[in-house]
């Protein structure tokens, strides 16, 4: 009885606070709701809507960029605002100026590591196998060819640099340079997809396709590379003396005149610090160059295993390129 007649009195005091429209105004509940959407603003924006130039100020690369929102919040994260040499602004949010660099086309493209051990003939011949349902696939389409096998050639540097990262934490020791090196590999052949797509768009199948393989080709070297890390780089390393051979046919299609010679895309113009006019046999060299330094890094690992010794013992090459 006692708390039903303190319950009136609170609700007789508290009711007209409560339940007036004074209580709930719309000006009180809009300067509330300005005051919690002040805490994180989100803008839009644009870029590439008014881009046409070819190059590094324009071009189909700039599709990528369109409609970016950047988020700016209250935890001080904010964009970075960067410009290129020239004061122009820097467009592209997957990768840096200070990523960026020119292709060494010295590096020799004929060098191969004769198998020998019974792992390294292995390897060589699972290589091998996998370019005839490749090559009846594709026949001569390069330009998607070369778009789908990146997708699959930027696994292996993931999941090395992965494994090698999870065995540095576990035994508390340094990797030598190796899990940067690794993933630095990985990110430079998601580049190549990146550049590849704006030349030829995947059709619904070929996207069925990638995630079918790739899930089949990452869990398989994932246990490889558990199993024998010397075996696995081995592959790599024919992996990346196929592609060199595949960019090779691809750059006599481009000369023969059976592919179109278009200009390059813009992305591919400000990765490689390409010149502006240049087209997509020059893209197709500079990939073919990055393919070439990927073997030798991959060959190099497996002899340092071959050697029975572990990676960190061996400075990555860090930047070969």
């Amino acid at each position: 009885m006692m708390m039903s007649r303190n319950g009136a009195k609170v609700m007789v005091t508290a009711g007209p606070r409560l339940f007036s429209s004074s209580a709930v105004s719309p000006t009180h509940l809009l300067k509330s709701n300005l005051r919690e959407f002040s805490k994180m603003t989100f803008e839009k924006k644009k870029t590439g809507n008014n881009q046409s130039e070819k190059g590094s100020s324009g071009g189909k690369g700039d599709e990528g960029n369109k409609g970016e929102q950047l988020i700016v919040s209250y935890w001080g994260v904010k964009p970075m605002k960067i410009t290129k040499d020239d004061g122009t602004e820097w467009k592209w949010s997957c990768f840096r100026p200070w990523e960026t660099y020119k292709a060494d086309l010295t590096i020799d493209l004929k060098k191969h590591h004769v198998p020998s051990t019974l792992p390294d003939k292995l390897a060589y011949w699972t290589v091998k196998s996998l370019r005839w349902p490749t090559d009846l696939f594709f026949q001569r389409r390069y330009g998607c060819r070369a778009m789908m096998l990146e997708t699959v050639a930027a696994v292996p540097g993931m999941v090395g640099g992965m494994l090698v990262h999870c065995k540095s934490l576990r035994r508390f020791e340094q990797s030598g340079g190796w899990i940067k090196a690794l993933l630095e590999e990985a990110e430079n052949e998601r580049m190549h997809l990146m550049t590849f797509m704006e030349v030829a768009k995947p059709k619904w199948y070929e996207r069925a396709l990638v995630i079918a393989v790739q899930g089949v080709f990452f869990n398989a070297y994932f246990l490889g590379y558990i199993i024998s890390p010397k075996f696995a780089h081995r592959m790599v390393g024919y992996l990346e003396e196929e592609a060199i051979h595949s960019y090779t046919e691809f750059l006599k299609e481009l000369d023969n005149g059976n592919i179109e010679n278009v200009p390059a895309p813009a992305i591919a113009i400000d990765y490689w610090r390409l010149p502006v006019d240049a087209t997509l046999r020059d893209v197709v060299m500079v990939v073919r160059a990055d393919e070439a330094h990927h073997r030798d890094v991959n060959h190099y690992a497996s002899d340092i295993h071959y050697q029975g010794r572990e990676l960190k013992e061996a400075p990555a090459p860090i930047g070969y390129h």
